[in-house]
């Protein structure tokens, strides 16, 4: 099973996951793709099994993946600050991998039904839901 994920600016939110899914599943592939450098490294550094940077990286995983994780604006062209190009967004969500997305109500979106809760808890369900996947 090919598992990714994808995170932008500092890499906080694919750390954690990444962190949390090494702990449960030490034995688990783990790709990691910022769309910056400085998430690249952060990702690389929680853990992940490999790592690349930029817009065809995101292009060219998100063919083959069988589950693409991260925030919920990389669904979103120019969200991230602008760092999801269309590119990106669209190849995404034309995958046909299972995406869990992690809501952020930021950039002018605002995700209905979704409580607002920390980010650790927001890793957990990630964590449950990769567990029931792999069972």
């Amino acid at each position: 099973m090919k598992i990714t994920i994808i995170d932008g600016q500092g890499g906080r939110m694919g750390k954690t996951v990444i962190e949390q899914l090494k702990k449960a599943h030490p034995d688990l592939e783990l790709y990691a793709i910022g769309t910056n450098s400085i998430a690249t490294a952060a990702m690389l550094k929680a853990g992940a099994d490999y790592g690349a940077t930029g817009e065809n990286p995101c292009i060219v995983n998100a063919q083959d993946s069988d589950v693409i994780i991260g925030p919920i604006g990389i669904t979103f062209a120019n969200a991230l600050l602008g760092e999801i190009t269309p590119a990106i967004a669209v190849a995404i969500g034309a995958s046909k991998a299972y995406k869990i997305l992690i809501p952020v109500n930021r950039c002018n979106h605002y995700i209905v039904g979704c409580q607002e809760a920390a980010l650790g808890e927001y890793i957990r369900q990630v964590c449950e839901r990769v567990d029931e996947m792999l069972k």
